[in-house]
């Protein structure tokens, strides 16, 4: 005979961590979904990072064409920006350092999606400099603000699961 709980907040079949390859179970399809997203994410910043790492001076003028940071910090930027991508898609991919990982990762997303509306409101047709240092091909247009955004929505959406859902998710399991 099977012994069926009355209350499936005190037993420990009906917790969420049971149900983890349930893929009938919906918090196992979140996982999933969570899972996607962070490899297509840290897929993303690590194919980013590729030619701005194999060539930081062509990477230098695309950060001095969108006329934003000072000549200063243009060849540190170049530099570091690169290797800081492909870490945090290492990371992202391989699920270690998530907390800092995904914030880390909205803050660049944020910072790209802005500096891209902000040089195109100021009129200035500047080569992305994304996925490529090359100036070859259409200077910023509508392709890249919506691509970009879709970005910050998985960004976004890591960002809740991670950093927020956790932590209720932790307080629930507390009380139980």
């Amino acid at each position: 005979m099977e012994y069926t709980c009355k209350n499936p907040n005190r037993c420990s079949e009906f917790r969420s961590d049971h149900h983890d390859q349930d893929p009938s179970y919906p918090l196992a399809s979140h996982r999933q979904v969570h899972f996607w997203i962070r490899l297509v994410l840290g897929a993303i910043f690590i194919i980013a990072s590729a030619d701005k790492i194999y060539n930081p001076g062509g990477f230098a003028q695309a950060v001095y064409n969108y006329q934003i940071l000072p000549d200063t910090l243009i060849n540190l930027t170049a530099i570091i920006l690169p290797w800081l991508e492909l870490i945090l898609g290492i990371s992202l991919i391989a699920g270690f350092w998530l907390p800092g990982a995904v914030t880390l990762a909205n803050g660049l997303l944020v910072a790209f999606f802005g500096s891209l509306v902000f040089n195109v409101a100021r009129g200035l047709d500047v080569h992305c400099g994304c996925f490529s240092t090359s100036t070859d091909g259409d200077p910023t247009t509508a392709w890249y603000l919506i691509r970009d955004s879709a970005f910050l929505l998985m960004g976004a959406y890591l960002f809740f699961k991670v950093m927020i859902f956790r932590k209720i998710e932790g307080r629930i399991g507390a009380r139980s």
